[in-house]
């Protein structure tokens, strides 16, 4: 199997997916990846754009005066540190950045109160030489300018919108003092509303992102790496962090890869990251989770394929009729995303629609975007479908990611009328009045070996 993953993995070097600049992919249907350099140049221009665009909206609208974000090194608010230059790793020291709503034409002003300006999007306002306390410059700023709130990202409800930790917040409240400590205002829609909306240059490159996670899953789901009777799970779990390695490319989460077959109790989803070293065998139905991180953004991805037996050209009917099952789920549940429904919402609906067609549904869908499991409306939860409390009643807004994550079970006669779980994700963006999926989604079973598929 490792001279099996040296070959592949060689293919995708020699195709050109690595090295300077944007090159040519050895699939044609894979993009080419750009240098570190270059990601970082577009990831900051992203940056600059988003806190020029995206900030004084959703303070505006949340009718904020001004928004404090505060970390020390190693320990970032999860808001904060996505509003870092791509080439800082982490918070130096403590920073705070400050964001003032100067009101009218006048815009949002950013300033960070750290010894060093962050990059070219917050300068500096603190001289250590001139007032060696630093909370006693973050209070002469908030003095100065004196908004009638202060937001803070403290949140019971999202973990991403509670970056604040317990030890920063005590020493803010002891530098301002009662009176204006009085003005400190918790508002998740700023700590979410920043993570979750995507603005338009990030979309235009997130298909390509998507294309290269998709192609290496399905390159996994093939015969350059299976070979029925002799590849186990473990094997092909471990070619995908080589590959992701290889091309310099993150993930974040452990990729798992699980079997069905006939015989086989309904499996279960916990399984999924519990499962290894199970020998791949003709007649299995495979499936893989797949998590990637590329230029700050996220992709989540399942797929299933079926490893054909002798003779066979294509996956039992029933598999594909199952197929099809997870598809209509899909449908289902991206026919009712609406502007201000909320997440629960969107689930019941979704639900009783596909009931109501004689599926058998399991809904948990999340948003995606900075973080894999990312700020946003919960869609349920895999353990759960009556709901998901706090986190599914927030409201779906426009331009946003979603990780389409569900399954449908049905009985297959080709295994003896046996219950088999097909488990789909892909993802996808929703623009506030229309969902398409960023590259596609899966509507057929691949096949092992791929030889046999006539697509």
């Amino acid at each position: 199997m490792r001279k099996q993953i040296s070959k592949v993995l060689g293919s995708l070097l020699i195709g050109g997916l690595l090295g300077a600049g944007s090159v040519a992919a050895s699939n044609s249907d894979m993009p080419g990846l750009p240098d570190l350099q270059q990601r970082a140049a577009v990831q900051d221009r992203w940056l600059k754009e988003r806190l020029d665009t995206l900030v004084p909206a959703l303070m505006r609208e949340a009718g904020v005066d001004m928004w404090v974000l505060i970390a020390r090194e190693y320990n970032e608010d999860p808001v904060l540190e996505t509003m870092l230059p791509a080439t800082w790793m982490s918070a130096r020291r403590r920073m705070v950045l400050v964001f003032h709503d100067r009101g009218g034409d006048l815009g949002v002003e950013r300033l960070a109160v750290a010894r060093y300006p962050v990059g070219d999007v917050f300068p500096s306002a603190w001289d250590p030489e001139a007032q060696p306390d630093q909370w006693g410059r973050v209070t002469e700023i908030i003095k100065e300018r004196n908004p009638q709130n202060i937001a803070i990202n403290i949140s019971s409800t999202f973990p991403l919108a509670d970056g604040l930790s317990v030890s920063q917040y005590r020493e803010l409240r002891e530098a301002l003092g009662e009176s204006l400590s009085a003005r400190l205002v918790s508002h998740d829609a700023l700590a979410i509303g920043w993570l979750e909306t995507r603005i338009p240059a990030e979309m235009n490159t997130y298909r390509a992102i998507m294309r290269v996670a998709h192609r290496i899953v399905e390159r996994g789901l093939s015969e350059e790496v299976i070979t029925p009777g002799v590849t186990t799970t473990d094997e092909v779990v471990w070619w995908y962090r080589e590959t992701l390695a290889a091309l310099k490319v993150e993930p974040w989460c452990q990729p798992s890869v699980s079997v069905q077959r006939s015989g086989m109790a309904t499996f279960d989803i916990e399984k999924m990251v519990l499962e290894n070293g199970n020998v791949i065998q003709p007649g299995d139905l495979l499936h893989v989770d797949f998590c990637m991180s590329y230029m700050g953004l996220k992709t989540d991805t399942q797929q299933m394929a079926y490893v054909l037996k002798p003779q066979e050209t294509t996956a039992p009917a029933g598999l594909r009729k199952g197929l099809s099952a997870a598809n209509a789920v899909q449908d289902a549940l991206t026919d009712n995303f609406k502007v201000g429904r909320t997440g629960n919402e969107i689930l019941f609906a979704a639900r009783k629609q596909a009931l109501r067609q004689g599926l058998n549904p399991t809904i948990y869908t999340h948003p995606i975007g900075y973080h894999g499991h990312g700020a946003g409306p919960a869609i349920g939860s895999w353990e759960h479908q009556n709901g998901s409390p706090g986190t599914g009643d927030y409201p779906m807004r426009a331009n946003t990611a979603y990780s389409i994550e569900l399954n449908a079970v049905e009985a297959v006669p080709e295994w003896h009328d046996q219950e088999v779980r097909f488990m789909l994700e892909v993802d996808g963006f929703y623009t506030g009045s229309d969902f398409y999926y960023i590259d596609g989604r899966q509507t057929e079973l691949l096949l092992i070996p791929r030889a046999a598929n006539p697509h």
